[in-house]
């Protein structure tokens, strides 16, 4: 997890005033790794931090994806979903269990970046290649993997 003077060296390098619920909806963003939704999100930080209004998430949100500080991930079903990492990655998503993670893969983003250098498209200039792979997550192996 990042520490609160990273936190805050985000925050001020996106030009953002410091408030305590900033600090804490990135941690907690960046703590949750599970490109979570608002509401999830307003859950986690309001345990930490009661009184905190969903719309000050929301808003934080906006802020922050607007900022560059986060990016908005939509599910095939239309729900909004925030990762901190903005880092150039793609997604697995399985629409059965609603389970988003982070997938990196350069031989991938070689092999996409090459085909669209030789494949212009038409009035249309690509600057970044972001894929939402789509399917399920091996239960079998994710246990075997958390047993380790």
């Amino acid at each position: 997890m990042e520490s609160h003077p990273s936190i805050i060296r985000k925050l001020n390098a996106a030009g953002l005033r410091i408030t305590p619920q900033r600090v804490s909806v990135l941690q907690t963003l960046m703590k949750l790794r599970s490109h979570p939704t608002a509401d999830e999100l307003y859950t986690a930080v309001s345990s930490v931090m009661p009184g905190l209004s969903p719309t000050t998430i929301y808003n934080t949100l906006d802020t922050f994806a607007e900022k560059g500080l986060v990016i908005r991930v939509k599910t095939e079903t239309d729900v909004m979903r925030y990762d901190a990492n903005t880092g150039h990655h793609h997604h697995l998503y399985s629409r059965d269990s609603d389970r988003m993670e982070d997938y990196t893969d350069p031989e991938l983003d070689s092999l996409l970046a090459d085909y669209f250098s030789r494949r212009q498209i038409e009035g249309f200039r690509v600057s970044d290649i972001r894929l939402q792979l789509m399917g399920d997550f091996d239960v079998n192996k994710q246990q075997k993997t958390n047993n380790k």
